[in-house]
């Protein structure tokens, strides 16, 4: 080969040279069973052709495989959004690792998750010892506030009961017996990440809602917001924050990530870092309705607090500006108030930008649609 420490070829360049050439075609040849060079040539001019875009055009239904991930990677995110809070993955190690260096490198930010560290024995045996010891070392080594607990495809195999192991481990002193530990069953081969977005969050909250000696519901006016799996939810949750702080709205985000997944750069690390106080979790149950952000994140969340007798509404994120009336004018429907001045100065000059921006491409005015247009 040409590559050798005296001359490093760039990689351009390297997979020109003839040795490379020749391991490509017979990987090609050998492995790939492809089609020769005539038929792929042929194929290409065909789907350039009338007779092609016809076929396309006739066709009636279309399947489309979107990107997901699996359950946990969800479920981990869900959980990081409560204040002090540390995920429990119970499974491997490597799963764990995915979903920290999946998070860490779209926000930018240090992710940290624990595991079990399940392997051949466990699966075999049952992951209980892994549970027990986990559980003490996370607790006394990362002092959390709270260990949200998940599974992953090994633990669900071989059905390994959360609840039980968790009262388990609190009998062996692992953790203290009144130690917030919520868990929720998040196999990685059914759903995907806004599946186990959900699974975490309804666990979270059945587990403060529901614990025994918890108090009854006393509705008040404030309003929870959830905003599900959602990649710019540092930005997006602060902005919401600026518009119900317009509106007057005593709001708690459920999982409020903007926080943790922007620390400032000051050189300290923080291993935990804002988040949804479990004080507001526990307040959240006496609100007057829970806003949806993200509808598919969250199905099995909205059933749950609906049953609480709280009102509930969701939503496809309110990108645009007739997405963004709806959920304002839903904001005055659940709230009574009106909508803040500033945020009506707010659209229209959104809308005088978007008109400017047709006009100087297009050569012509901009005309909204109907629904964007109505007043608020």
């Amino acid at each position: 080969m040409p590559q050798n420490p005296e001359k490093v070829i760039d990689h351009m360049e390297l997979f020109r040279q003839p040795e490379y050439k020749d391991v490509f075609a017979r990987k090609q040849a050998e492995f790939e069973y492809g089609h020769p060079k005539e038929e792929v040539s042929r194929v290409a001019e065909w789907t350039k052709s009338e007779e092609y875009k016809a076929k396309n055009f006739s066709r009636e239904a279309l399947t489309i495989n979107p990107t997901k991930a699996c359950q946990p990677l969800g479920a981990v995110f869900a959980a990081q959004g409560f204040e002090g809070t540390m995920p429990f993955v119970h499974g491997s190690q490597g799963c764990v690792a995915y979903y920290r260096s999946h998070l860490t490198r779209h926000f930018k930010e240090p992710n940290s998750a624990v595991s079990s560290s399940m392997t051949e024995d466990a699966a075999v045996f049952g992951g209980l010892n892994n549970m027990i010891d986990g559980l003490a070392n996370t607790y006394s080594l990362y002092q959390p506030k709270m260990i949200a607990v998940l599974t992953t495809c090994m633990a669900e195999v071989i059905g390994d009961d959360l609840q039980g192991f968790i009262v388990n481990a609190k009998n062996k002193d692992s953790i203290p017996q009144d130690f917030p530990a919520p868990h929720a069953h998040t196999p990685a081969f059914v759903g995907s990440h806004v599946t186990g977005y959900d699974n975490m969050m309804k666990g979270i909250l059945s587990y403060f809602w529901d614990a025994e000696g918890s108090p009854a519901r006393e509705e008040n006016d404030s309003v929870n917001v959830i905003g599900g799996f959602d990649g710019y939810a540092v930005g997006n949750n602060r902005e919401l924050k600026r518009i119900f702080g317009l509106f007057g709205i005593d709001a708690t985000i459920l999982s409020d990530v903007s926080d943790v997944f922007d620390t400032p750069t000051d050189g300290q690390f923080r291993l935990y870092d804002g988040g949804t106080t479990l004080e507001q979790t526990k307040a959240a149950k006496n609100a007057k309705a829970t806003i949806s952000m993200q509808e598919y994140c969250t199905p099995q969340t909205l059933s749950y607090i609906k049953d609480k007798d709280q009102a509930v509404a969701k939503f496809n994120y309110p990108m645009g500006v007739g997405a963004t009336d709806e959920f304002l004018l839903k904001l005055v429907e659940l709230t009574g108030k009106p909508v803040p001045a500033e945020l009506t100065l707010e659209r229209g000059r959104l809308v005088d930008a978007i008109a400017d921006s047709h006009t100087h491409i297009h050569g012509k005015r901009f005309e909204p649609p109907r629904d964007s247009r109505r007043p608020i």
